[in-house]
C-alpha cells in the first residue's frame, strides 16, 4: 500500500473542526521524547514521519474519514451536500460546522446504498412528487399536493392517548414512509459528546427521486418533529436538498414553515383568537399551551402560527418563543436525569430512530440474500453484530 499522504492528515483534521492540541489527546498522541502531543501530531502531518497503522485507524475514527481517505494524492473535493438553508447563532464554531458536514456525509453515503440497492434489484421506482413544485404557486397549494400525496387525516394525526406525545408524530411517519420516503431521527454522531443542538441542524432533506431521506434531530422536543418533518417534506417537493436550521431566516424557510403550519393547525382553527394581539403574555402563554395540546403541536409552533397571522405581534411572539426555549431546555437537562439510569433498551431505541421503512427494506433483502449483514450494517449504521437482533421485529 502506499504511503499516507502527511497533507491529507491536517486537511482531515483541519474539516474535524480540532486544533493539534484536540486531536493529538482524541488520536491518543502524547507527550514524549521533549515533545507535547501537538507538537508529534504535527511531525507526522509535516511528513517526517509515518504514522503507525494503531494511531491511523484512531484518526479515521476521530475525524470520521475512511482509512484509504489518507492514502490519496490529495485531499477529495467536497460531497456537495446541497443548500444551507440555516440562520446560524453568531458564536457557530468550526467545529460544530465539521460535526454537521460529517452527519450529512454519512447520511448520504447511506441514501446512496439504499438507492444502489433498489436499482440493483430492479426496484426502482421514480416518486413524481419529488421536485414537482414551484414555490411561487404558494404554500396552500402545495399543502394541500402534500395532505393529497400522503392521504393525510388531521383528525387521525391529532387522535392521541397521550396529549404532547409522539403518537402524532408516528401516525404522520407512517404517512411519509408509505410514500415512498425513509425517515430518520439523528441528533448526534453516536455519542452524546457528538450532540449536535438544534440551533445548529433541526432537520435536513435529500431530494433524490428514487431513495429520498429526511432526517429530524431528535434533540428538539417530540412535539416538534412533526412540524419538522413537515418542513423538510416541503423542501422534498420543492427538489430541494439542504439543511435547516431552528430560525427561518430565509423566504424558503419561511415558505416550508408556512406549508407545515397550513397543515397541523389551519387559519380558521385560529379565527377566535383575536382577542390575543392586546392580551398580557401570560394569557398568551395560557393559550398557547390549550391550542398545542389540544392539537398534538409543540407550543413553539403555535406561537409562530399566531404571528404569521397577525394574531400577536413580533415582540410577543419574541418573547413567548424564548420563554419556551428556556422552558425546553430546564425540561430536558431533568428528563436526563430522571431517564439516565432507565429507560427503553438500545434496539427499541435504534429501531425508533431508524424508521421502519428503512428496517423492512434491510430485513426482506437481507432474507433473499441481496445484502449481507455488513451491508447492512453500513445502511443501519450499526454494528453488523446487531444488525439481525434489529431486523427481527421487522415485517
Amino acid at each position: 500500500m502506499p504511503k499516507v499522504n502527511p497533507a491529507i492528515l491536517r486537511w482531515a483534521r483541519e474539516t474535524a473542526g480540532l486544533t493539534l492540541e484536540e486531536a493529538a489527546e482524541k488520536v491518543g498522541i502524547g507527550a514524549a521524547r521533549g515533545k507535547t502531543g501537538a507538537e508529534r501530531l504535527s511531525v507526522l502531518e509535516g511528513g517526517e514521519i509515518e504514522p503507525s497503522r494503531p494511531v491511523l485507524l484512531k484518526m479515521a475514527n476521530q475525524y470520521r474519514r475512511p482509512l484509504l481517505t489518507f492514502y490519496m494524492a490529495e485531499p477529495p473535493q467536497a460531497v456537495a451536500r446541497g443548500e444551507d438553508f440555516r440562520t446560524l447563532p453568531d458564536d457557530y464554531a468550526q467545529r460544530d460546522e465539521a460535526l454537521v458536514s460529517a452527519l450529512l456525509r454519512e447520511v448520504r453515503a447511506r441514501q446512496e446504498m439504499v438507492r444502489s440497492l433498489l436499482e440493483t434489484e430492479d426496484e426502482a421506482v421514480q416518486l413524481p412528487f419529488v421536485g414537482s413544485f414551484d414555490r411561487r404557486d404558494g404554500a396552500d397549494a402545495l399543502a394541500g399536493q402534500i395532505i393529497q400525496t400522503l392521504s393525510f387525516n388531521l383528525q387521525d394525526f391529532r387522535r392521541s392517548q397521550r396529549p404532547g406525545g409522539p403518537k402524532g408524530f408516528a401516525y404522520l411517519r407512517e404517512r411519509v414512509e408509505a410514500a415512498g420516503i425513509f425517515v430518520l431521527l439523528i441528533g448526534n454522531l453516536g455519542s452524546h459528546h457528538s450532540t449536535l443542538n438544534v440551533e445548529l441542524f433541526r432537520g435536513f432533506a435529500l431530494a433524490d427521486p428514487v431513495a429520498p431521506f429526511i432526517v429530524i434531530n431528535d434533540q428538539d422536543s417530540e412535539t416538534a418533529w412533526s412540524f419538522t418533518l413537515l418542513h423538510e417534506l416541503a423542501h422534498i417537493f420543492l427538489g430541494q436538498t439542504g439543511v435547516s436550521g431552528s430560525k427561518a431566516g430565509t423566504p424558503v424557510e419561511i415558505f416550508c414553515n408556512d406549508v407545515a403550519g397550513r397543515i397541523l393547525l389551519p387559519a380558521a382553527e385560529l379565527s377566535q383568537e383575536r382577542d390575543l394581539r392586546e392580551a398580557p403574555q401570560a394569557q398568551v402563554i395560557a393559550r398557547i399551551e390549550a391550542i398545542a395540546t389540544n392539537r398534538q403541536v409543540s407550543n413553539s409552533m403555535v406561537a409562530y402560527k399566531l404571528f404569521r397571522e397577525g394574531l400577536i405581534g413580533q415582540d410577543m411572539w419574541a418573547a413567548v418563543t424564548s420563554f419556551y426555549r428556556q422552558q425546553w431546555i430546564q425540561n430536558r437537562s431533568a428528563t436526563r436525569a430522571k431517564d439516565s439510569d432507565r429507560g427503553p433498551s438500545y434496539y427499541v431505541v435504534r429501531r425508533h430512530r431508524l424508521g421502519n421503512r428503512l428496517l423492512k427494506l434491510s430485513r426482506r433483502m437481507l432474507t433473499e440474500g441481496a445484502l449481507s449483514p455488513s451491508k447492512a450494517a453500513a445502511i443501519l449504521g450499526v454494528k453488523p453484530s446487531n444488525v439481525y437482533t434489529l431486523t427481527e421485529t421487522a415485517a
